[in-house]
């Protein structure tokens, strides 16, 4: 058996815990053991679920308090044996990385789940000056798609096959379509003769909620049946809030705010709109995928998130409008077809049941190569 440490700084509700849980819940005991380690400042610590699977859950001082977090973080490693250090935080992973080699695990993990836009400045720029030490401390990179593994790693570690793919894991099975849950759901919020157009993210600059509210203006203003869904939390909550207010789309809406049971409502949706300026490979557009949604994407994400027929790409040079337009038309065509997409997503490589068996081997390969490296010398 092997042991990991899996840091995940922030662990809130969103693609980066949805993908690291995807993971631990289909590892096999006998092979893994795991801890995960997060920032005091999470809002979504999985503790009984992950005390239920077998591991623990280390809270240490948020990297923002860099010392503390640095002290933490050698407090775990050095009580613990770790075989493995499995860094899920793209270019905040120097951290853990740094601390990890000092004490000696030999196996270092980094894996890059994101990007970065020129809307997003002082990010960028942060972002830009971290990636710079992607290479210094860890030996292993993985990326949960091409693009992203370009990003953090470069084109040339790319290229040159170091960097190992692993595209988000999703619960084939578990996310398929549920048509009684749809009908329950709908009627439950009275949704029941509605067109449902739903948004689940962040409310942050990076998935552009504000462009997603005049999106939903100009479907409520050609659609007269349609009804919109926002569930999520962030720093531009009250932004959006004005914007509906100026727009006075209150009675089409259902604000929902931050959720954990999202299942019910991807069988609910009919359309899922994620107008951001940049991802790496969102997660929510995978599972949204799998209850067969149809997905709105801009054209800043990577094709890699897109199953069969169900992913739409839309540039953000369009104006609402056009957007509007688009999701309309296709959303009435995919309305009569819904359902589940368990076999498509398993032939994309998203099933994390196969996902979670081949990142056990990549584990256990690693640190066999360890182990000999260290014999040679």
């Amino acid at each position: 058996m092997i042991k990991v440490a899996i840091s995940l700084n922030k662990c809130d509700s969103g693609g980066q815990k949805s993908l690291v849980m995807a993971y631990l819940r289909n590892f096999d005991r006998s092979r893994v053991q795991f801890d995960l380690i997060v920032d005091a400042d999470s809002n979504s610590i999985p503790y009984e679920e992950v005390e239920k699977l077998g591991g623990r859950v280390f809270v240490i001082p948020p990297y923002q308090k860099i010392f503390k977090h640095l002290s933490a973080l050698k407090r775990i490693f050095s009580d613990n044996d770790y075989d493995v250090l499995y860094a899920v935080n793209n270019t905040m992973n120097i951290f853990p990385l740094y601390v990890a080699k000092k004490k000696g695990i030999k196996v270092r993990v980094s894996e890059s789940l994101t990007m970065a836009s020129h809307h997003e400045l002082l990010k960028t720029v942060l972002k830009t000056i971290l990636r710079s030490f992607s290479h210094c401390w860890c030996n292993y990179y993985m990326a949960n798609g091409r693009d992203c593994g370009i990003y953090q790693f470069g084109k040339k570690t790319m290229e040159q096959g170091k960097v190992a793919i692993f595209l988000s894991p999703v619960d084939a099975k578990a996310n398929t379509f549920d048509a009684e849950l749809r009908t329950a759901t709908r009627k439950k919020y009275g949704w029941d003769n509605k067109i449902v157009y739903g948004f689940i993210a962040r409310f942050e600059k990076q998935k552009n909620p504000l462009f997603l509210i005049d999106i939903m203006y100009f479907i409520s203003r050609k659609q007269n049946n349609a009804h919109f869904v926002i569930i999520g939390a962030g720093s531009l909550e009250e932004k959006m809030k004005e914007r509906i207010n100026e727009y006075e789309m209150e009675n089409r809406m259902s604000w929902l705010g931050r959720r954990e049971d999202i299942k019910q409502f991807y069988n609910a949706f009919d359309a899922f709109l994620l107008p951001s300026l940049y991802e790496g490979l969102p997660v929510v557009g995978v599972e949204s995928q799998a209850t067969g949604l149809p997905v709105f994407f801009s054209e800043n994400i990577t094709k890699e998130a897109c199953i069969a027929e169900l992913g739409h790409y839309i540039s953000l040079k369009k104006p609402a409008d056009e957007w509007a337009d688009v999701i309309i038309e296709e959303t009435k065509k995919s309305i009569p077809n819904r359902r589940g997409r368990e076999d498509d997503l398993i032939k994309c490589g998203f099933d994390s049941v196969t996902e979670s068996n081949r990142l056990m081997n990549f584990f256990e390969k690693a640190v066999r190569e360890q182990a000999g490296s260290q014999k040679n010398n």
